[in-house]
């Protein structure tokens, strides 16, 4: 069985965000990048059914500008068998790449496709519901628990009113949650063996899908910064800062 990952390349989670002095979006340049931490959780869920000899081949596949290689390649030390870049430097919108996905599986023929829910960089959770909607194929979102067994995948997924347990015939697509695992951290030798791994590069004219935008970005802009919080000396002060200054009661 064959398992696709798709991996998003992202501002790390630790670094603090700023906006460029322009506003056309948020400053990438000599700013540490890495994989986008949900679909990290979408690697290490693939990486252990292979290990359970559920799986027999773990594909890795990013869209987007030469250096998500890097984000690949972290891919292959972890586990993944070969990686696919679809390189483009067009800013990909969630419809493009599930657009582009949706060629590579055609062409793969996938039994299972994981990817993380959402990216930290935009927060669209887009892309696996489009994805599932472009091949028809059956979808679970947020998963928290899964097992693949009987030509099936088995899909716990938090809802509203607690826990949803769906059974989803292959092939299908999975989008990753928080709780479903912790991702294993990358050995040195690994990440050696992972630089002979082969990666295949395409172009999305060469999969024959357009991915120009149709939606722009007007204006990214911080949030507006909080008042230092203050000591009051008793309750009816409080009350007082909360009615006229806070508007909150």
């Amino acid at each position: 069985m064959k398992v696709l990952i798709a991996v998003k390349r992202v501002v790390d989670s630790a670094i603090r965000v700023h906006v460029k002095a322009d506003g056309s979006g948020v400053e990438t340049a000599n700013v540490k990048m890495s994989m986008n931490p949900f679909d990290e959780i979408a690697l290490e869920e693939a990486l252990r059914l292979k290990e359970a000899g559920a799986v027999s081949e773990l594909v890795a596949v990013s869209c987007g500008a030469s250096a998500c290689q890097e984000t690949l390649r972290a891919a292959m030390a972890a586990g993944a068998d070969r990686a696919i870049l679809v390189e483009t430097d067009a800013q990909l919108r969630p419809l493009a790449v599930a657009r582009l996905l949706a060629a590579i599986a055609m062409r793969e023929q996938p039994a299972l496709i994981l990817l993380g829910k959402q990216a930290i960089d935009d927060d669209c959770n887009q892309t696996g519901q489009m994805l599932a909607a472009l091949l028809g194929w059956p979808q679970a979102t947020f998963a928290s628990q899964l097992a693949l067994a009987d030509g099936a995948a088995i899909v716990t997924r938090e809802v509203d009113g607690g826990l949803e347990t769906l059974n989803l015939r292959l092939p299908a697509i999975v989008t990753t949650d928080l709780r479903l695992n912790v991702p294993r951290y990358v050995t040195l030798p690994n990440i050696m063996k992972a630089k002979k791994k082969p990666l295949a590069v395409l172009t999305p004219d060469e999969l024959g899908v357009d991915v120009a935008s149709r939606v722009s970005t007007l204006k990214v802009a911080a949030p507006s910064t909080r008042p230092a919080g203050v000591i009051v000396k008793d309750v009816a002060t409080l009350l007082d800062k909360l009615r006229n200054e806070a508007k909150v009661i």
